[in-house]
């Protein structure tokens, strides 16, 4: 079977109840771990910490993973980034993306 064929059946067998209970899990997370710095809603109220509502979540994941194995530092990020595993990592920054 192609391969494409399988990932679109993997994903169409999803229900909308897993996808969302994700988004809420990435919102949680959100909250609970980037709210305090990037602000509830992903806008920075300081100059020194970035906006994350609307930022390609390509770039944003690749920035967490960059924190979490030492090639990017911050003494903040550096730690708080070393809880994340791949896949939170890519929900967050799917998340922080839809937001505009």
């Amino acid at each position: 079977m192609n391969k494409l064929i399988f990932l679109a059946i993997a994903l169409l067998s999803l229900s909308p109840n897993a996808v969302l209970a994700a988004d809420a899990d990435a919102a949680q997370m959100a909250k609970n771990l980037c709210a305090g710095c990037h602000g509830p809603q992903g806008v920075s109220t300081n100059e020194l910490w970035p906006n994350l509502a609307g930022q390609k979540a390509g770039y944003t994941a690749a920035q967490l993973r960059a924190y979490r194995d030492g090639t990017r530092t911050d003494p903040n990020m550096n730690g708080l980034s070393m809880t994340l595993t791949d896949e939170l990592i890519e929900d967050l920054a799917a998340y922080y993306a839809n937001i505009e």
